[in-house]
């Protein structure tokens, strides 16, 4: 019996999930890539996997359904390749959100009580100080997100394209799509360099370039780069626990505005050493690094962890991540030509949502019961088809 033929586009690591996801479910899955995987956003975001910073609604359900599967993912894959696994450097150290103003401390309380189905528990003084030792003393308010966790993305977009290719999978790497074929109203194929990938079903997981790509389908998507810049020190074992963030940092994930937002992020990895975040801006493509805006993280991760001020900065870098003006994901077949399928749009939250994305795209496929709703999530509402209409 012939297999339904996938052709998933982007090798970061929401399209590795979701080749992994098909392929296990016997779908004949092809990952096009135009570079490299992980070689894009992924590789240049943190790793988070969070539920502290999502208020109520169809993101936060995600981010509780990816959190319940990373750790079920990661067995899997352990005992496929163990050493592919460790490569993910799955760490549940869970998050620490703090307020540093009594204004701020009475968002934080009334935020983390809205989150239904999260712990949040409230730190006192006392336990903040055994839990972050090197965090400043004038702290309003504290909760601990035990659920939150972290994985090392580049690792873990490979450990997921890995298993995708041991289930069947194919990469083609280097391969940039150009156009699209379509026949009655459905999309065929998609068109590379001298060659047409034929395909059942096209998914759309480029992230940024998800908009681009989109447009070359026939079939605009209006998602756009959001850059983000990260600091990362030298190694400093033990200084910083948890992943610890102002609670203004919610309000920048969500702000509307094309002006840098900043705010305090700060968390450590499996080296040692602590990454400094974090910035949103909308500069298009421009890929610069700029002094000013890692300036302004800097300032702000210092009133947080002072004891910073005298660490040397090993690098900095940035990248770019799926914006969407409604800020949450787009996940389901475009209206507008059929089996083609958009799978983007996380922002800065793709790592950690890329394996629930995944779950939910291949229970579409297969019409299986989605193990949440996901209305809010299709193509044809009106952020994801604003550039359509304009």
């Amino acid at each position: 019996m012939n297999r339904t033929r996938v052709v998933v586009l982007g090798a970061g690591i929401v399209g590795a999930a979701c080749a992994r996801e098909l392929s296990r479910a016997g779908f004949d899955v092809v990952v096009v890539d135009r570079g490299r995987p992980a070689g894009g956003t992924t590789s240049h975001g943190e790793g988070n996997i969070l539920v502290s910073d999502k208020g109520p609604g169809a993101e936060l359900e995600l981010a509780k359904l990816s959190t319940a599967l990373w750790p079920q993912v990661v067995a899997e894959i352990a005992d496929e390749d163990a050493r592919a696994a460790s490569a993910i450097e799955y760490d549940p150290k869970g998050g620490i959100v703090v307020a540093t103003t009594d204004d701020g401390a009475r968002a934080l309380a009334t935020f983390a009580a809205s989150q239904t189905g999260v712990r949040a528990e409230p730190l006192s003084p006392k336990e903040l100080a055994e839990a972050e030792p090197a965090l400043t003393r004038e702290v309003t308010a504290a909760f601990h997100y035990p659920e939150d966790a972290q994985v090392q993305p580049a690792g873990a977009a490979l450990a997921l394209l890995g298993s995708a290719l041991r289930h069947g999978a194919r990469l083609r790497s280097d391969a940039e799509v150009v156009g699209a074929t379509v026949h009655n109203g459905r999309i065929t194929g998609v068109r590379v360099p001298g060659e047409v990938i034929e395909a059942d079903v096209v998914v759309n997981a480029a992230g940024p370039w998800a908009g681009q790509v989109s447009a070359r389908l026939g079939s605009p998507i209006a998602v756009r780069p959001r850059r983000g810049e990260v600091l990362v020190t030298t190694p400093m074992p033990g200084v910083v626990r948890h992943k610890v963030y102002d609670a203004d940092y919610v309000g920048a994930v969500g702000a509307d505005s094309s002006a840098l937002q900043t705010s305090a992020v700060v968390e450590s990895t499996w080296g040692g050493t602590v990454l400094i975040g974090s910035s949103r801006r909308r500069v298009d493509f421009d890929d610069a690094i700029r002094p000013d805006v890692l300036s302004a993280i800097a300032v702000k991760a210092l009133r947080l962890f002072p004891a910073l001020a005298d660490v040397a900065i090993m690098r900095a870098y940035g990248g770019f991540r799926p914006y969407v003006d409604d800020h949450l994901p787009v996940l389901g077949e475009d209206p507008r030509l059929r089996n083609l399928w958009h799978a983007t749009g996380h922002e800065g939250a793709g790592i950690g949502l890329s394996v629930g994305t995944a779950r939910l795209l291949r229970e579409l496929l297969t019409g299986t019961e989605p193990a949440m709703p996901v209305e809010e999530f299709t193509v044809d509402r009106p952020a994801v088809l604003a550039e359509v209409a304009a």
